[in-house]
C-alpha cells in the first residue's frame, strides 16, 4: 500500500513537472509570436521614416531577441528536469542566465556594427577601407569586452587578469612578433590609406603590381594583371615604396619622333603645328605641362619630342587618345612634305684606292721569274 501511494505521488510529481515544462514552452511560443508581431509593426513604422538608423537597429535586434525568447525559458526547463532527476541544486544555472544576457547583448552590438558597415559601404561618400577598418576594430572591442565579462562572471579577478596579461602580453609579443607586425601593418594601411580596396598599386622595389582585392588583418590580397592572386604580408608595406597609379590626376604622353635630315628646314613649322593641335585637342589637358621641341641630332634623324598630359586616367581611354595624337602628328609631318626617318647608313667608296698586293701571289711571281732565268 505504501509503495502504491509513493508511486501515485511520484507520478503526480512527474505530471506536474511535465505540465511546467509544457507551460514554459507554450509561453515561449506565445512570447515569440508576440515579438514577431511587434517586430513587423516596428519595421512598417521604420520604413516610413527618413533615417536608416532605426532600420539597422531593428535588423540587429531580430535574431538575438528571438534566440533569447527561446533560450531563457529553456534554461528554466532544463534546470527543473535536471534537479528532478538528480535531486540536487545546480549552481551553474544562475550563472548561465547572466552569461546568456551578456552574449545576447554583445551579439546585438556586433550585428549592429556589421549592419552599419554594410550601409556605409553602399554609400559611395565613405571610404571603403576606412569603414572596414573601423568596423573590425569595433567588433574586436565588443568581443573583448564580452570575454572579460564572461571571465568576471566565472569569478576571475579582472585586476589579476590584467596584471597577468601585461606580463603574458610581453611574452606573446616576442613569440608572435611577425603576427603583430602584420597586424599593426594592416592598421597602418587602414589609417594612413596609401591605397584602398579596388585600387591599382605597384612597388618599384618588389615584383608587386595589381588591383587590391582585400586588406586583411594579416595580409593583403592583390590580383595581378594576369589574374594571379598575390598574398602580401601587411608588414611588407611598412618597408617598401608603394605607388598608387589609380590616384594619378593625368596620364602622360612622352614620345620622341625623328625626321629625315633633308627635312631640317621644315622642323619649325611642324613643331608649331603640333603645338596648336595639342592645344585644340579635346582630350589633352592644356593646363598641364605641354612641350614640343627639337631635341637632338640622331645617327640618322633629327629628333623632336612631344610631352603632354591627357585628361583621362583610364588605361584604355588613354591609349585611344595617345593613338589619335600620334596619328595627327604623322598627318602634320606628311602635310609639310616631310617624313619620319628610319635607321640608314651611307657607305662611301673611292675607286682610286688600289688593293694591297697578295704576298702569296708575289712569291709565286718571283719564283716563276727565277725559273725562267
Amino acid at each position: 500500500m505504501n509503495d502504491f501511494l509513493h508511486m501515485l505521488q511520484t507520478s503526480s510529481h512527474f505530471k506536474n513537472l511535465d505540465n511546467s515544462v509544457i507551460f514554459i514552452t507554450v509561453a515561449s511560443l506565445i512570447a515569440w509570436g508576440l515579438w514577431r508581431f511587434i517586430y513587423a509593426r516596428l519595421v512598417s513604422i521604420s520604413e516610413k521614416t527618413k533615417t536608416y538608423w532605426d532600420d539597422l537597429l531593428l535588423r540587429a535586434l531580430k535574431t538575438p531577441i528571438s534566440t533569447l525568447i527561446w533560450c531563457w525559458p529553456a534554461t528554466i526547463s532544463i534546470g527543473l528536469i535536471l534537479e528532478e532527476h538528480d535531486e540536487s541544486h545546480f549552481d551553474w544555472l544562475p550563472t548561465l542566465k547572466p552569461l546568456m544576457l551578456i552574449a545576447i547583448f554583445i551579439w546585438i552590438l556586433v550585428r549592429l556594427v556589421t549592419e552599419i558597415e554594410h550601409q556605409c559601404l553602399q554609400n559611395r561618400k565613405y571610404d571603403e577601407t576606412t569603414v572596414q577598418a573601423v568596423a573590425k576594430v569595433a567588433r574586436l572591442f565588443f568581443v573583448t569586452i564580452g570575454l572579460l565579462s564572461f571571465m568576471q562572471a566565472f569569478g576571475l579577478s579582472l585586476s589579476g587578469l590584467l596584471t597577468f596579461g601585461g606580463v603574458g602580453g610581453l611574452i606573446v609579443g616576442l613569440a608572435a612578433k611577425d603576427l603583430l607586425s602584420n597586424f599593426f601593418g594592416g592598421m597602418m594601411i587602414y589609417f594612413d590609406r596609401p591605397f584602398k580596396v579596388g585600387e591599382w598599386i605597384r612597388s618599384p622595389e618588389r615584383e608587386i603590381e595589381g588591383t587590391v582585392e582585400r586588406i586583411g588583418g594579416r595580409m593583403t590580397v592583390i590580383r595581378t594583371f594576369d589574374k594571379r592572386p598575390l598574398y602580401v604580408p601587411n608588414s611588407v608595406f611598412s618597408n617598401i615604396v608603394v605607388e598608387t597609379p589609380s590616384r594619378m590626376l593625368n596620364r602622360r604622353i612622352y614620345e620622341t619622333i625623328g625626321l629625315r635630315y633633308q627635312d631640317s628646314d621644315k622642323i619649325p613649322d611642324i613643331i608649331e603645328q603640333i603645338k596648336e593641335m595639342l592645344k585644340e585637342h579635346d582630350e589633352i589637358d592644356s593646363d598641364q605641362t605641354m612641350i614640343v621641341n627639337f631635341n637632338s641630332f640622331g645617327p640618322s634623324s633629327l629628333d623632336f619630342f612631344v610631352y603632354t598630359f591627357t585628361k583621362t586616367v583610364n588605361w584604355n581611354r588613354y591609349h585611344e587618345v595617345k593613338q589619335d595624337v600620334l596619328l595627327k602628328v604623322i598627318d602634320i609631318i606628311h602635310d609639310n612634305e616631310a617624313d619620319i626617318a628610319f635607321p640608314t647608313r651611307t657607305l662611301m667608296m673611292h675607286n682610286s684606292v688600289q688593293p694591297e698586293p697578295d704576298p702569296q701571289q708575289q712569291y709565286q711571281d718571283a719564283s716563276s721569274q727565277y725559273d725562267d732565268n
